[in-house]
């Protein structure tokens, strides 16, 4: 329902990626215009101040020259007026005179549109055009005249002019005698701005490109990142990841392709016993060597995820991890965790119970045996031998199982596991024993976790002494008490414990025996049975690893297990 909702909101709207990438081609649009306009403006007056500075420096050098400032004198309203009159009408003699000549080089040699020379009336004395010689100047020569530079944009008779004039001086004096006026025509100017900016613009096209490919790139690279996922359905993925990974009762803990945590819930920290940060790689997380190697060992196809049985604390949990792949990309692993303390813990104590189960049937089986022969007797009349045998019979106790010093043993819960214990024992093969040195004389108050590492020791030595290359198969156990703390003693006939494994034995995943059909791998029991006694502030070891022999050197792998606080206090 969800999915069908999310094709309609597409289907109504554009995608979220898509809407940026319009928004951000319209930004970077709208940045390179005001850029551009701002360029416009700025390099129409820069080209416009540079033809002005150009214009000066012309007029500058003409107004300079030593015969114009002559002659610009000899035609001055201060100089004689019978010349003044004669250059008014001897247009003829101006058009071949030298500041004609020097205004023309001048104008050929930088290009400009006109060099003018005029007298302090503004009578001109040199233009390109013959016919304006001895006439009066179109623009307002005022400033000029008054000793000033000017630089200005006038409309003249040729047309719109980008001039600058220069006020010409009279020789070895201050006294202004005219004006030297240079210029060129304003479509020039604009010429080389429409130039310039035809390149500005084909920046600017390369620019609007880049900036579209570079928002198409980040586009693409958002869909990458949220998998083609609109920002609804992230929030929607959010949520139900939120109730599912907090509502669920196994741990969750999620890596990606680089082994960094990305996801945890608070059961996997729970049952792991960690508390690192999000984000972090996963070897810091300080995690089991197993949990870790499981996590490692997840494939991409699918393969290497079978669950494995490891500790953690006080706890027995099964670790399985799985590869994610989505669209053909590696999303990393999932690392489930569930808690089988409760389980481990029934199955130790269902153990028990089928042992004590097997005793009795063998109990029952015997007794009917028993009851068979004395209901003969009685039957035939023969009480006297029937008196005999049941005296023999209560003699030797009631149980099919003779375990000698087990009266030693005050607690009714270890005397009936025990012997549920050498019942098993014997059914296998293996004869079971307790030490000279067994004494308990304080009722158990920590039954489960008693069991829990004798049933483990003597599950081992059982294994040990029927798979040993003795012919007596034996093992012993020793229970003593110091206090309320109980010590229990396993040792074996069996082949012992190899050397490559003597010192790393109680390490997960280490196991000496070669049947691999157990779920989840070997190597947890001895792991556990440290754990539980750790766990109390005692210590299981390994005293003697043992070796092959034979049945005049029988001594194999001897276990010492210390179990504080698992008794009543003495009264």
């Amino acid at each position: 329902m969800r999915f069908s909702r999310s094709k309609r909101w597409r289907s109504r709207r554009l995608r979220l990626r898509t809407q940026v990438l319009l928004l951000q081609s319209a930004v970077v649009a709208l940045a390179l215009t005001a850029a551009f306009g701002a360029f416009a403006y700025v390099n129409d007056r820069h080209v416009e101040r540079e033809y002005q500075l150009r214009a000066l420096g012309v007029a500058r050098t003409v107004a300079a020259n030593p015969v114009v400032r002559a002659q610009a004198a000899r035609y001055s309203v201060s100089g004689d007026g019978h010349r003044r009159a004669r250059a008014e009408k001897e247009i003829d003699a101006l058009a071949e005179g030298p500041v004609q000549a020097l205004a023309q080089a001048a104008r050929a040699r930088t290009g400009s549109l006109f060099v003018v020379v005029t007298d302090d009336r503004g009578v001109r004395l040199a233009h390109p055009q013959k016919s304006q010689l001895g006439r009066m100047v179109s623009t307002d020569p005022s400033r000029a005249l008054a000793g000033h530079e000017v630089l200005d944009h006038d409309h003249a008779h040729l047309g719109e002019e980008i001039v600058a004039k220069v006020p010409v001086y009279a020789p070895h004096s201050r006294r202004v005698v005219g004006e030297a006026n240079a210029g060129v025509a304003a479509s020039h100017v604009h010429d080389q701005v429409v130039r310039v900016l035809i390149v500005g613009l084909a920046c600017l096209a390369v620019a609007l490109l880049v900036g579209v490919m570079a928002s198409a790139a980040l586009a693409r690279r958002w869909r990458r990142l949220t998998l083609g996922l609109e920002p609804e359905e992230l929030v929607g993925l959010v949520q139900e990841q939120e109730a599912v990974l907090h509502g669920i009762g196994d741990g969750v803990l999620a890596l990606d392709a680089r082994e960094r945590v990305t996801v945890v819930n608070d059961e996997a920290r729970r049952l792991l016993a960690v508390d690192g940060p999000v984000g972090a790689p996963v070897s810091e997380w300080g995690l089991n060597p197993r949990v870790l190697a499981v996590a490692r060992a997840a494939r991409p196809d699918g393969g290497g995820g079978e669950p494995v049985v490891t500790t953690a604390g006080e706890r027995v949990l099964v670790v399985s991890a799985r590869r994610v792949r989505r669209a053909d990309r590696d999303l990393g692993t999932l690392v489930t965790v569930k808690d089988r303390t409760d389980v481990e813990s029934l199955t130790r104590q269902l153990d028990a119970v089928q042992a004590m189960g097997m005793a009795l049937r063998a109990q029952r089986h015997e007794f009917s045996n028993r009851l068979h022969v004395v209901a003969g007797l009685v039957h035939g009349g023969h009480l006297t031998q029937a008196a005999r045998y049941l005296e023999e019979l209560l003699g030797t106790g009631s149980t099919s199982v003779s375990l000698p010093g087990l009266d030693a043993v005050d607690d009714a819960y270890l005397r009936t596991f025990l012997r549920a214990k050498a019942a098993q024992a014997r059914e296998n093969g293996v004869e079971l024993t307790l030490g000279e040195g067994t004494w308990i004389d304080s009722p158990v108050t920590e039954p489960v976790d008693v069991t829990t590492v004798l049933g483990n020791l003597l599950d081992n030595a059982v294994h040990a002494a029927g798979e040993g290359s003795r012919t007596s198969r034996r093992m012993e156990v020793e229970l003593m008490t110091h206090g309320t703390t109980l010590v229990i003693t396993v040792a074996d006939s069996g082949d012992g414990v190899p050397l490559a494994h003597a010192e790393d034995i109680f390490e997960e995943g280490v196991s000496s025996k070669e049947d691999t059909s157990t779920p989840g791998g070997r190597g947890v029991g001895l792991a556990l049975v440290r754990q539980i006694a750790r766990s109390r502030g005692g210590e299981v070891e390994l005293v003697t690893p043992g070796g092959p022999g034979n049945d005049e050197d029988p001594g194999g792998a001897v276990f010492v297990a210390r179990l504080p606080g698992v008794l009543e206090e003495a009264r």
